[in-house]
């Protein structure tokens, strides 16, 4: 049994940087607990696998532990490597996933991911969070999968020093640390060590609980932003209705084959 797959650098405008991610094209899905052998194998924060179905495609994605139901950089490097490499010839990619329909256009080299956005809620900031984290946030919202703590400043987010087996405690997906930015709009870093991801070098489907927050504190309805891990990651994210438009550029890094005897 073989395989084809790519890796390719996401929301980065040059390869090393951003978040890398696998992508397998398939024909028909295989079992699922190859799948995942197959993500615990890549060994990256994201491997997306899609299946052609007629005119669109589905889409799903594995960390190395678990599968997920929304993964942006996987998503933007899926529509990459259809642009690019496997000869998809129009310019809007539409994605049939567990969270519904998402569609990816390209103008050029950017592409756009059109997600749904986030619903939001303030909440008490909790001794649990706190014993994670050794600078304190001015606010806690929670979302569908997240926490999200928004700091002060961007210092706070950049010098935040996470104690992951404290992080892994919560009973989320991950959390989101964010403040304004010096030179942005708003930066931020993403902490998942329940998924098997300490820090994500650069998280999309975290932007859709971002952008709507940040949008209604900057009365913006378009911004820049950095995820500013190691490796960094520029988006740009644009508020139109309850979805969010979140655009990046990608660079391949690796192609080859997956073999399975």
């Amino acid at each position: 049994m073989e395989f084809k797959i790519y890796q390719a650098d996401a929301f980065t405008h040059h390869l090393f940087g951003g978040n890398p991610a696998a992508v397998v094209p398939l024909e028909k899905w295989p079992d699922d607990g190859l799948m995942q052998n197959i993500a615990a194998e890549n060994n990256l924060a994201e491997t997306a696998f899609y299946v052609k179905n007629n005119e669109h495609f589905q889409i799903r994605w594995f960390t190395p532990n678990t599968e997920v139901d929304l993964c942006g950089h996987a998503t933007l490097a899926a529509a990459f490597v259809l642009f690019n490499f496997e000869g998809f010839s129009g310019n809007e990619i539409i994605f049939a996933s567990r969270s519904g329909e998402l569609k990816v256009t390209r103008q050029n080299d950017l592409l756009t991911l059109d997600f749904p956005g986030d619903d939001l809620n303030e909440i008490e900031i909790f001794q649990e969070l706190l014993n994670g984290f050794n600078n304190r946030p001015i606010k806690v919202l929670k979302g569908k999968t997240d926490y999200m703590l928004v700091f002060e400043n961007e210092k706070q987010v950049a010098t935040l020093s996470p104690d992951f087996k404290e992080v892994a405690k919560l009973k989320a997906r991950g959390v989101i640390a964010t403040a304004k930015g010096d030179e942005v709009d708003f930066v931020s870093r993403f902490f998942a060590p329940q998924c098997g991801i300490d820090e994500d070098p650069v998280t999309g489907s975290a932007h859709t609980s971002l952008a709507p927050y940040w949008s209604k504190i900057l009365n913006k309805t378009e911004m820049n932003a950095i995820q500013i891990s190691k490796r960094k990651g520029f988006l740009n994210c644009r508020i139109s209705g309850n979805r969010v438009l979140i655009s990046g550029k990608a660079k391949l890094y690796l192609e080859g084959k997956i073999i399975i005897e």
